[in-house]
C-alpha cells in the first residue's frame, strides 16, 4: 500500500492557542483544513516513522471521521503502531496515562475541551508529547509555522478502518491496535487510591451522584465508581457520550450542570456530588448544600493528600495558576513545602512534575491532577475526594468548615465575559496595561492597592520564559483582581476576570461567595471599563 501524496493549502494564519487548535466544526470539515494541521505535526515531530503513537479524542461530533483521516494519514508517513480507543474514544487524562504506558513517541487527541459540540459545534486537535503532557510552546509553534508554509500531505487509499473491534489490523506497514478505552486508565487509578476504603464508603450508605454529561467520562465512570467501587448502578448519569452532548455544553460549572447543582440542593440531596468535562479533564464538586471552589478543592486536597496511598509519604511541593487562589499557598506554608505560581496551561506543571518538584497542582478553571499523568484529571479529581471523604469521615460541608477554621478562607469569584470583539478585548487590555504602573499605593473602593502588575515567568526547570500572562492587582488585606484573555474559546475573545478576598481564621468564614465578593466585582469591572468596551453589563458565565 503506497502513500499518496496530495495538495494542501497554507493555514489561515491564526496560531493555535495552549490547548490546541480548537475552531467550529464547519471550519474543520473544510478540504485540507485537518490534513494541513496533522501533516504540519508529524513534519515537526522528530522519530515518527518506525514509532508508536496513541489517537483517541472525546466522541464528539466529527471525531470518527477526523481518526480515520489521521489513520490514514500516520500509515503513510511510516508509524510503526497506532493505538486508537475503541470507537474513537480517549479521554484526555486516559490519553496520558495509554501514552505514558506504552513508552509512545506521543499522542494525537481531538476534542474542544468543555466547548459545546454538534454539527454546529465546536472541535480541537492537540499533541501531547511522550511524557502524555501537552507539546511544549517551542513545538506548537514550529507546528504553526511549518502549517503555513505546508505544500502538500501524505496519505494512503483504504477503506476505514473497523474502530468498534478491540484488537490489532494492519493498514500497509502500520499496525492498529484498537484499545478498550478505559482499561488502562482504571488500573491506573486502583494503584494510587485506598479501594477498600472508598467501597466501605459506599457500603456505609454513602450516595452520591456524578454528571458526565454525555461526554468522555461516562463509560470510566460507569466502570470505576458503579463496577469497581460499588456504587449503586445510575449513580453516574448523563453516561452515554453523544456526539452532541445532549445538546448541552458540557462544561461542569454552576452554570450549565443545573440537574446536578439542582439534585444537592434538593430535598433528598445526595452526599456528594460531581462532574466532568467534554474530554474529562475538569471537575466539579459539590457537598449536599455545598459548592466546592475550584481553588478550595485544591487547597483542600492538599491539606488531606497523606490520607490517600499515592501521597502516603508527603507532597513534595504544589502548584497552581496564577489565576488561581493562594488557598493552596497557606496550606503548602503550613506544611513546609513548596509552592510555584504557573501561567495558565497544563504544560506549564508538565515540567514541575518530570522534575519531581510538584506532585500535586490545580488550576481555577476546573481542572487538578498530579504526578500520575500530565494532564488534568476530572475523574482522578473525584476520586482523591471519595478518599479522603472515606478517610475522614466527615461530609463536605465539614470538611470545608474545618480547613476554613485552620487556614481561612478565601473566597473566590470569575466573571467570564464571552465572545467579544477581539479588537475591543485588545483595546480593554491595553488600556489597562498602561494603568497598572500607577495604581500602586492608590485606594480603590476603600482597599489600598499593594502591587499592580503584569505577570511573567520564568520556568525553574527549563529556563524557558512566557511574558504576558495576566494582568494582577494585589491589596494590601489580602484581596486580588486578576485580568486575563482566554484562548479556549472559537468565536472572539473571553475575558476572564478574577477576584479574591481572604478572611483570616476567626473571620467572616459564613457568607454567601457573591456577597462577600460584590464589592471586589464592581471594582473590577469599573477598573477595567468593562462596560465602555464591550457594551456588557453583566458576564455571560459568573463563578
Amino acid at each position: 500500500m503506497d502513500p499518496v501524496i496530495r495538495p494542501t493549502t497554507p493555514f489561515d494564519g491564526q496560531r493555535p492557542g495552549t490547548s490546541g487548535l480548537r475552531k467550529s466544526v464547519q471550519t474543520f470539515e473544510q478540504p485540507r483544513y485537518l490534513e494541513n494541521f496533522v501533516q504540519s505535526i508529524i513534519d515537526c515531530v522528530q522519530g515518527i516513522p518506525g514509532a508508536t503513537l496513541v489517537l483517541g479524542g472525546d466522541g464528539r461530533y466529527h471525531n470518527r471521521t477526523a481518526i480515520q483521516t489521521i489513520v490514514k494519514m500516520a500509515a503513510a508517513n511510516g508509524v510503526a503502531r497506532l493505538v486508537v480507543g475503541a470507537g474513537g474514544i480517549l479521554s484526555t487524562p486516559a490519553a496520558s496515562c495509554v501514552i505514558r504506558k506504552r513508552k509512545a513517541l506521543g499522542g494525537i487527541i481531538l476534542s474542544a475541551s468543555h466547548n459545546p459540540g454538534g454539527p454546529d459545534g465546536d472541535f480541537g486537535i492537540k499533541f501531547n508529547a511522550a511524557n502524555g503532557g501537552p507539546a511544549p510552546e517551542a513545538l506548537t509553534e514550529a507546528f504553526f509555522k511549518r502549517s503555513k508554509e505546508i505544500a502538500e500531505y501524505r496519505t494512503v487509499d483504504a477503506p476505514d478502518v473497523d474502530l468498534d473491534q478491540i484488537g490489532e489490523r494492519r493498514l500497509g506497514s502500520m499496525v492498529v491496535e484498537v484499545i478498550d478505552p478505559v482499561a488502562d486508565y482504571a488500573e491506573l487509578t486502583d494503584s494510587l487510591f485506598d479501594i477498600d476504603a472508598i467501597r466501605a464508603l459506599f457500603a456505609s450508605g454513602f450516595r452520591m451522584v456524578f454528571d458526565a454529561m454525555h461526554a468522555v467520562t461516562g463509560p470510566y465512570a460507569v466502570e470505576i465508581l458503579e463496577h469497581r467501587l460499588g456504587a449503586p448502578a445510575g449513580t453516574a448519569i448523563n453516561a452515554v457520550p453523544l456526539e452532541d452532548f445532549g445538546g448541552h455544553h458540557p462544561d461542569p460549572n454552576l452554570a450549565h450542570a443545573v440537574d446536578l447543582v439542582a439534585a444537592l440542593n434538593g430535598p433528598d440531596a445526595p452526599d456528594f456530588g460531581a462532574a466532568s468535562d467534554g474530554d474529562g479533564d475538569r471537575n466539579m464538586i459539590l457537598g449536599r448544600g455545598v459548592f466546592v471552589s475550584p481553588s478550595d478543592s485544591l487547597a483542600v486536597l492538599a491539606a488531606n493528600a497523606t490520607h490517600v496511598p499515592a501521597f502516603r509519604g508527603g507532597l513534595t511541593g504544589v502548584a497552581r495558576s496564577m489565576p488561581t487562589s493562594r488557598a493552596v499557598d497557606r496550606v503548602a506554608e503550613a506544611l513546609g513545602i513548596r509552592c510555584y505560581e504557573t501561567p495558565t496551561g497544563w504544560k506549564f506543571f508538565g515540567t514541575l512534575l518530570d522534575d519531581g518538584r510538584i506532585n500535586l497542582c490545580g488550576e481555577e478553571s476546573f481542572g487538578t491532577g498530579a504526578d500520575h499523568v500530565r494532564e488534568k484529571d476530572g475523574l482522578w479529581a473525584v476520586l482523591m475526594w471519595l478518599n479522603v471523604l472515606a478517610a475522614r469521615r466527615l461530609s463536605v460541608a465539614e470538611l470545608m468548615a474545618e480547613h476554613w477554621n485552620t487556614y481561612g478562607r478565601t473566597y473566590y469569584g470569575r466573571h467570564d465575559y464571552e465572545a467579544i470583539e477581539q479588537a475591543a478585548a485588545d483595546r480593554l487590555i491595553d488600556e489597562l496595561r498602561n494603568r497598572l504602573p500607577l495604581l500602586a499605593g492608590t485606594s480603590l473602593a476603600g482597599r489600598r492597592v499593594a502591587t499592580a502588575d503584569e505577570f511573567a515567568y520564568t520556568d525553574p526547570v527549563d529556563g524557558s520564559r512566557s511574558e504576558r500572562q495576566g494582568l494582577r492587582v494585589s491589596f494590601e488585606d489580602g484581596s486580588r483582581i486578576v485580568y486575563r484573555l482566554s484562548g479556549t474559546g472559537t468565536a472572539g475573545a473571553t475575558l476572564r476576570v478574577y477576584f479574591e478576598r481572604y478572611e483570616p481564621v476567626g473571620g467572616e468564614h459564613g457568607l454567601d461567595a457573591p456577597v462577600a465578593l460584590a464589592e471586589l466585582a464592581a471594582v473590577a469591572a469599573d477598573l477595567a471599563g468593562i462596560q465602555r468596551h464591550t457594551g456588557r453589563t453583566k458576564p455571560d458565565v459568573a463563578t
